[in-house]
Formats: C-alpha cells, sequence, structure tokens
C-alpha cells in the first residue's frame, strides 16, 4: 500500500486519487502540497495537528500537537530531515493507537 511520505495517509479508498507530488523520494498527498511544491515541515505538521484536533483529540491542542509528533516522528522522510517542531512530547503508544481507532 502506498502512502503519502510527509503524513502517512494511505492512499485508499476515498483517498485514492489524492496524490499532489511525486518525488525521487516518494509520493506526497494534496494535503501536504501547494502550488505542485511540497508544502514546508511547519505547515505540514500544524496540517497534522488540526487533522488530529478534529478528528480524534476532541479540541486538546497539546494532545493533537503530541499525536502528529508521533506520527511524522515515525516517517523515514521525517526521520532523513528532522526539523525543531519535531522535538517534544509525543503521543504514547496508547494515546496514538486510541487516536487511531477514531480516525480509522
Amino acid at each position: 500500500m502506498t502512502s503519502c511520505m510527509t503524513c502517512g495517509m494511505p492512499f485508499t479508498g476515498n483517498h485514492e486519487k489524492d496524490v499532489g507530488l511525486e518525488t525521487a523520494e516518494g509520493t506526497v498527498c494534496v494535503y501536504d502540497v501547494k502550488d505542485g511544491v511540497m508544502k514546508s515541515p511547519e505547515d505540514i505538521f500544524e496540517g497534522g495537528v488540526e487533522f488530529f484536533l478534529h478528528a480524534a483529540a476532541e479540541g486538546d491542542r497539546a494532545l493533537a500537537e503530541r499525536l502528529t509528533r508521533k506520527n511524522m516522528n515515525s516517517l523515514s522522510y521525517w526521520q532523513a530531515y528532522p526539523f525543531d517542531l519535531l522535538n517534544g512530547d509525543a503521543a504514547t503508544e496508547e494515546e496514538f493507537g486510541a487516536a487511531m481507532q477514531k480516525v480509522m
């Protein structure tokens, strides 16, 4: 299964055609691309926070940030290209698992 290299969104089901950019490193979803170029890491982080804030964190921004950090730090792209917002508290396995149950 192919997924977005910057946020991990799988390109399946309703998101099958949400490819925004193909690069030598991998595929990026439409949500992490603007005007044909990958968004800044900070903008991608904020997009993740907004997603988790509404989809799983029930308005708890601190939790949404920890979930985003956990998610992005698990992706090989961000392991190769870390940035400051990825430092800090990350969600626990339990928090992340519970959040993923809500978004599935």
